[in-house]
C-alpha cells in the first residue's frame, strides 16, 4: 500500500512546516488519476500523525477530477482511469487535471510567521 509511505511524506511535511504547533486540520488534493485511493489515505493518516504535532488532526482530501482535451478534435472530456482515450478514438490527448497530490492548506494553532516580503509589502 503506497498510501502509507505517501501519508507519511504530508505528515511529515505538515509537522516540519507547523514547527511544533499543533496542527488541527491538513487540506490535500488528490487527483483522480495519481493512484492514490482517498480512503486508504484517510486510514493511513491517523496511524501516520499518531505521536506528531498532527494526532488527531482532521484530514481534508478534495478529489479533483481527470480532464482532458484531445488535441485530435478538440473535445474536453473527462478521464476515469489514467488510459486518455477521446470519444474520437484519438489517444492524441493533453491531461489538463487529475494527477495533482499536493497539500493545498492546515490548520495549526497559533498564526504562521509572516511572508519574508511582508514588512516590504504595503497593507490593503
Amino acid at each position: 500500500m503506497h498510501e502509507m509511505a505517501i501519508t507519511r511524506s504530508v505528515v511529515d511535511a505538515v509537522c516540519a512546516h507547523a514547527a511544533g504547533r499543533r496542527v488541527y486540520s491538513v487540506t490535500v488534493e488528490v487527483g483522480a488519476l495519481c493512484a492514490v485511493v482517498p480512503d486508504a489515505m484517510r486510514f493511513c493518516f491517523e496511524i501516520v500523525a499518531e505521536s506528531t504535532a498532527a494526532e488527531g488532526a482532521e484530514l481534508i482530501l478534495v478529489e479533483i477530477p481527470g480532464l482532458a482535451v484531445c488535441r485530435s478534435c478538440g473535445v474536453e472530456f473527462g478521464l476515469a482511469d489514467p488510459i486518455p482515450l477521446c470519444s474520437c478514438g484519438s489517444a492524441d490527448v493533453r491531461i489538463r487535471s487529475g494527477h495533482e497530490l499536493r497539500i493545498r492548506s492546515m490548520e495549526v494553532s497559533q498564526t504562521c510567521a509572516r511572508p519574508a516580503d511582508a514588512a516590504t509589502t504595503p497593507p490593503r
